[in-house]
């Protein structure tokens, strides 16, 4: 993939798909240094979600109930406010 500096030699847009593909998040922090003529860049931190929640139909009640899947861990109430910051 390819991306083109600004005009304002603003840092180049890394494609969200790359992003994805890695478990990044918006606000993950990067870091950026010089390596032999390339420009390196490495996430700070990785993402804490190993997981993908998602909101389905509950069997019973058929209420909307946030899942993460059987082998889930227990999640905290923060955990859940940062699943629940990315639906639509």
């Amino acid at each position: 993939m390819r991306s083109k500096l600004s005009k304002k030699k603003r840092p180049a847009i890394v494609p969200s798909t790359l992003l994805r593909k890695l478990g990044h998040r918006d606000g993950d922090p990067l870091d950026y240094k010089l390596e032999g003529g390339r420009i390196i860049v490495t996430p700070k931190r990785k993402s804490k979600r190993k997981f993908k929640a998602r909101i389905i139909k509950d069997p019973v009640t058929g209420y909307p109930v946030l899942s993460a899947g059987p082998d889930a861990p227990i999640l905290t109430s923060a955990e859940v406010a940062e699943i629940l910051a990315d639906f639509p």
